[in-house]
Parts: C-alpha cells; structure tokens; sequence
C-alpha cells in the first residue's frame, strides 16, 4: 500500500502539471484520478493502523469494521474526486474546445507513458500480496482490494487517456480526448459503485461465506450432544474475525452439569477448528426450530474460554 500512495502522489503531481501546461482534458482527469487515489491510500492506512486496536469496554467486539468504514470513503472519494472531476472536464471539452499544441501534446503522452509504467509496476506488486493471501478469489481484505481495484482502474484509465489523446493529435478532433474523459468518469463510478457496496454489506453486518458457515453447522451436527442446530449466524467483525451465535437443541436427560460441560467443549473445539471464530455464543434452547430463527439473541461466553 505504501508503494501504491508513493506512484499515485508522484503521478498525480505529473498529471496536474502536464494537464495544465498541455490544456488537456483527458491529463487532468487523471491528475483528478491521481489525487482521488493519493487521498485513498491515506484512508486505508488509517484503517489498517485503527482496525488493529484491542477491544475495550466501549467496543467489546473490537475495531475490525474500521477496515470497512475507511474502505467506504475510498469509494466517495474515487466518485466525487474522480468521477465527477473526470465529467466536468469531457463536457467543458465538448463544449468549448481545447488549445493544444504539438509540444502539449508530447509532453501529455510522455507523463502517460510515465504514469502507465508505474501504475503497472503498482498494480502488479499488489497482485502479488494478493495471490500470497491465497489469490484473488479468496482476497478478503478490503485495503487491499481496494488498492487492487484503483491500481486496475488507473492502468486502464491511463490507456483511455492515452488513446484519446493521441487520436486527438491524428484527427484534430477534440471529440477524442472528451470521450476519454468521460469513458474514464463512466469507469471511476462504477468503480466506487462496486466498492462501496462491499464495504455498506460490511458495515451492515454481511454473514461469514458460506463454505463456512456450512462447516460450521457441520460440525455442531456431528457433536453427539446435539440432537439438533436450530438456527446459526454468523457475522463478520473483522478481516480475521467472525461472530457466531448457535440455537442448538440438545439430546434428552443432560443434567445441568453436563449441560455446561458440553457448551464449553464445543465452543473449544469450534475455536480450534475455526481460528477467525473469535466470539462464539450457544444458546441451549427447546423452542420448535421456526420459533429459534426469528432472532439470534444467542448468549455465552467467548470461544475458547
């Protein structure tokens, strides 16, 4: 991450002056993408330092959602810096032309060129923390997706910029270089769409996968005690920290004794099983099972205690 903010603030200095010297919409959209992204990096490192504060009497069940929260004005940040920045400049272009010349020209497509290279260079070093988290299809954590995500967006909207400058030179049409424009504000939003929506079903409280969940209910089923799982939930509180709360019937003629004997075994086996499990919470009950899913209200102690 600190790679990726190093590249966005040298990029973004480079686009903004190349954009003004040259008079080109398409540069400055980057250098507005650029900005957007530094501002970004600054997000996620807070979060990152902020997520990782013990629990406390005021938050019992830690920082973990910081991660999310700061994820979350990433994604406004890249619409309203980026996006809507991006839009402007394709419709003042539309509208009222450009002043190019040759020498503008160049030095744009130089700073592009540049700038290609080393989001490339970012991009890939984040790809690479990525796959040694297990690739991309198991990447969880939300800083570094989306880290991921502006590194593939600024790769891409540098191509744009790119393409639309140089047709502009060829053509004389500054047609060109707007749509760049505007394809890039088209690509930020949709980008900060899908970021943000991730990081509100964090917020909110979205379920653990459910590969893991059924794990889980697998293995409360195959405890012998348990005559029957009445409902689960699961919670993410974290990058490596879920909530899970268990109505669960037990088999008859337990006395009360065995009763908080097998809670706290099967909550130690759970811990073991499932590290990310931090907080587990049984709740014993005998109501019919449509009853025990209206809510989870699930009592207990902390996994592993």
């Amino acid at each position: 991450m600190l790679v990726a903010l190093a590249a966005n603030l040298v990029i973004a200095v480079a686009k903004a002056v190349g954009g003004v010297l040259a008079g080109s919409p398409a540069l400055l959209s980057e250098a507005a993408h650029s900005v957007a992204d530094s501002f970004n990096e600054v997000f996620l490192l807070a979060a990152l330092r902020r997520s990782r504060r013990p629990a406390d009497a005021r938050h019992p069940f830690g920082y973990g959602k910081e991660r999310f929260f700061w994820s979350l004005l990433a994604a406004v940040g890249i619409f309203v810096m980026g996006g809507c920045f991006s839009f402007f400049q394709g419709a003042e272009a539309l509208r009222q032309g450009t002043t190019e010349t040759f020498s503008g020209y160049v030095a744009g497509l130089s700073v592009l060129g540049v700038a290609l290279l080393a989001e490339g260079v970012s991009l890939l070093r984040a790809l690479h923390q990525a796959r040694r988290q297990g690739g991309l299809g198991s990447l969880g954590d939300p800083a570094l997706r989306t880290v991921i995500a502006e590194d593939g967006t600024a790769v891409l909207g540098v191509t744009l910029a790119l393409a639309g400058m140089a047709l502009h030179l060829v053509t004389g049409q500054v047609a060109w270089e707007a749509s760049a424009s505007l394809a890039i504000g088209v690509l930020l939003v949709y980008v900060a769409y899908r970021l943000g929506r991730d990081a509100r079903d964090l917020l909110i409280g979205e379920a653990a996968d459910p590969e893991l969940s059924g794990r889980i209910r697998s293995l409360l089923r195959a405890q012998p005690e348990i005559d029957s799982v009445e409902a689960l939930f699961t919670m993410k509180m974290g990058l490596d920290a879920t909530l899970v709360a268990a109505r669960i019937d037990l088999v008859p003629g337990l006395e009360s004794e065995r009763v908080e004997e097998v809670a706290v075994r099967i909550k130690r086996s759970l811990a073991r099983t499932f590290p990310e499990a931090d907080q587990i919470f049984l709740d014993v009950t005998d109501r019919p099972a449509g009853e025990a899913r209206e809510s989870p209200a699930a009592t207990g102690e902390r996994g592993g205690a």
